[in-house]
């Protein structure tokens, strides 16, 4: 039986957005990056060292970020959109809006 494996519960939402994204045809937007754990119940849970990973996608140059709610940063980061998540619902609203 064939599979992804991901060692890394923080791509869980990444890959979930992937998915929605082939089976509608419809590619994400550019300059989007995304990261959180997906719950059973389809709430998005906060991934490990979120600070790091935010300034390293602001590094990586990417001006839009999904993340989850816990991993939301304290201020704005300048250059950079930051959408805090609770449920997969919202991310599939705010990546296609």
């Amino acid at each position: 039986v064939g599979g992804v494996r991901i060692g890394e519960p923080a791509a869980d939402l990444a890959v979930l957005l992937a998915i929605v994204s082939s089976l509608r045809n419809r590619a994400l937007p550019r300059g989007l990056a995304v990261f959180g754990e997906v719950g059973l119940a389809g709430e998005i849970r906060p991934a490990p060292r979120g600070q790091e990973r935010l300034r390293e996608a602001g590094k990586l140059g990417f001006a839009r970020l999904l993340i989850p709610r816990a991993n939301a940063p304290k201020r704005p980061i300048e250059g950079m959109e930051t959408v805090a998540l609770d449920r997969i619902d919202q991310a599939l609203d705010a990546a296609w809006g």
